[in-house]
């Protein structure tokens, strides 16, 4: 039976033992026996039993193997294939294989945001509304049969209400042990579950899952969960509810958590709490056998760590987002002094590429998807050229001049009349996919919302013109390091360090050379604005989305930077109303080359 929240909250769930014991036994199976006795005595080989722990992570609501944003079939350079309907058949394949009762099928966050599927069903025909629809990555999650889901920061992206409605919709829990209740400090979320597993043997096995989620949400999601939530850090949690976990008698600990394994924060101090702390956890707490680990979109098949205390291997493995990859976890036990013991576990990842979608779920959902394409196609407006960001991570392209026309003209109008009304404006925004495009001709949703595939909102800040140099300089670290007169070669100019291209930042209002034959921190020459060397005094409004604002990429000044304005509609939102009203895309208005790339003076391109 699936957790009820209420009664789970009503009992006290920072108290409560068995309140989180869901999932009754399994269906009896054939276990994979390596022994045919039973018990040590008299020469006999000991009881043995095998079973598996399936998961996903970071399925960004991929149902189908489709890009809504190019409206065809998804595909990468590597032939990725995506969706829960390829996992579907994985998921049929390991349970044919190993007997469904010796299988459970868990997740590590980030189900309901992601696609133009996932926002449909939270804006356009949202599932709060009365008699509103199911959620698709419910009804899928569902079907497949899912055993338990933790929490991503993303479930957080379209507020409580979406979240708890969704949760209501699962037939399965969603985990989150470090997610409390702001006022009560008791979880706000059921922390574990345990599932029994039959075995020949007489003696079920208790498999506990502990879900954790990732503490940035508290940064990330401000707006949505400030004084209802809070969330502390995964290894303090963790170290809780495991001796908790074994207390009650499970055999076997399996954390599911939304957090990378590297112990890094991309956030810097704007984070209380380590974002990746996933090998932290398994570094730090004794009595954890594996853990699904989630939120760098990394595909890690199998991660070892060494507990300090007990000297045992903690098993890691993260499969690749959106459905890419399927982690199997296969555990050996044997029947040791009166109880199950862990005595080997493996990892592995199966790629979705190397299967059909599974037709029972593709025909669940094939209204929903229709649905959702006729909405991305509908047409908006025209463009009188066409447009793409393919070079747009070293040259200034008029598709992102385009966002920052549209973030400058949205802030002037919310200042207008204010005290800050009369401060020069400058915008940012980052190239966030090199695949997006506006043709020439009709301009249609899908166009328009893939140029901002996240639902980042717009706010303005007040920095002053050292700040902003400071602001570019953090920016130009994107760049390899290139000497004047070497060969360049556009495929491995980007990216420094592993930058990914969403925390490169072009800023609009100003001019400015990157000089990429100097080291960082010395790259922007000739700032100028409205013709003149920048000073370093003025100040200014910079338009910028509440990711970058709330430390994300950990850009210097803006997240301790005054609010000035803020609105509460994605900036994804605001574009398509843009080109709705303006009827007619027109780059004669808005693009202008305001920065390039340069060695000693000399431009790159």
């Amino acid at each position: 039976m699936p957790l009820n929240r209420r009664t789970f909250l009503g009992r006290s769930a920072a108290a409560g033992a068995g309140v989180a014991i869901a999932g009754g036994a399994a269906v009896p199976a054939q276990a994979l026996e390596h022994g045919a006795g039973h018990g040590h005595g008299h020469g006999r080989p000991p009881k043995r039993y095998s079973f598996t722990v399936m998961g996903t992570t970071d399925l960004h609501g991929n149902v189908f193997n489709w890009d809504y944003f190019t409206d065809k079939e998804f595909d990468d350079k590597a032939r990725n294939d995506v969706g829960l309907a390829k996992i579907s058949t994985l998921v049929n394949r390991v349970r044919e294989e190993k007997g469904r009762g010796n299988t459970l099928l868990i997740d590590a966050g980030d189900t309901i945001q992601g696609t133009q599927l996932s926002y449909y069903y939270a804006k356009i025909d949202p599932i709060t509304a009365k008699h509103g629809p199911v959620h698709p990555m419910a009804q899928a999650m569902n079907a497949i049969g899912y055993d338990a889901a933790a929490l991503g920061n993303h479930e957080f992206n379209y507020g409580i209400p979406v979240l708890r409605k969704f949760e209501e919709q699962c037939r399965f829990p969603l985990l989150g042990a470090n997610a409390l209740d702001a006022k009560t400090l008791r979880p706000a979320f059921p922390p574990y579950v345990i599932k029994r597993l039959r075995t020949p043997h007489g003696r079920d096995v208790r498999v506990a899952v502990l879900g954790l989620t990732n503490p940035g949400i508290a940064i990330w999601d401000k707006v949505n969960v400030q004084g209802k939530m809070t969330f502390p850090g995964l290894e303090e949690q963790a170290a809780k509810w495991v001796p908790k976990l074994r207390s009650m008698g499970a055999d076997v600990v399996i954390v599911s958590a939304h957090s990378g394994s590297s112990g890094t924060s991309s956030y810097g101090d704007q984070l209380p709490h380590i974002e990746n702390a996933a090998g932290l956890v398994a570094e730090q707490v004794p009595g954890i056998d594996a853990i699904l680990v989630g939120h760098a979109h990394s595909e890690i098949a199998e991660y070892r760590v060494t507990n300090k205390e007990t000297g045992k291997d903690v098993v890691l493995s993260e499969p690749l987002k959106w459905g890419q990859r399927l982690t199997l976890f296969d555990f050996d036990l044997v029947w040791e002094r009166g109880r199950w013991s862990v005595e080997k576990v493996g990892a592995q990842v199966l790629n979705s590429n190397t299967v059909d979608e599974d037709p029972k779920i593709t025909g669940l959902l094939v209204d929903e998807h229709r649905k959702v394409v006729s909405y991305v196609n509908q047409v908006i407006g025209t463009s009188t050229a066409a447009m793409t960001t393919v070079d747009a991570p070293w040259r200034d392209e008029p598709l992102i001049d385009l966002i920052n026309h549209v973030q400058t003209e949205t802030v002037r109008a919310g200042l207008a009349g204010g005290e800050w009304a009369a401060l020069p404006l400058l915008s940012q925004a980052s190239c966030f996919s090199r695949t997006a495009g506006i043709p020439a001709g009709e301009v249609t949703i899908k166009d328009a919302a893939g140029l901002y595939p996240f639902e980042n909102t717009l706010e303005a800040r007040l920095l002053t013109g050292a700040q902003i140099k400071d602001y570019l300089e953090y920016s130009a670290r994107y760049y390899v390091r290139t000497a004047a007169g070497a060969p360049v070669d556009t495929s491995k100019l980007t990216n420094a360090d592993n930058i990914p291209d969403y925390n490169y930042d072009v800023v609009s209002g100003l001019t400015y050379d990157i000089d990429i034959a100097q080291p960082t921190g010395s790259r922007i020459v000739n700032l100028s604005f409205e013709g003149k060397s920048l000073d370093p005094a003025a100040r200014f409004v910079l338009a910028v989305n509440n990711y970058r604002a709330s430390g994300g990429g950990n850009f210097p000044h803006v997240a301790g930077a005054q609010q000035l304005w803020a609105n509460p509609d994605e900036i994804r939102n605001t574009i398509i109303t843009w080109v709705q009203a303006e009827k007619t895309v027109d780059p004669a208005r808005f693009a202008s080359v305001d920065w390039k790339l340069t060695r000693d003076g000399t431009p790159v391109f």
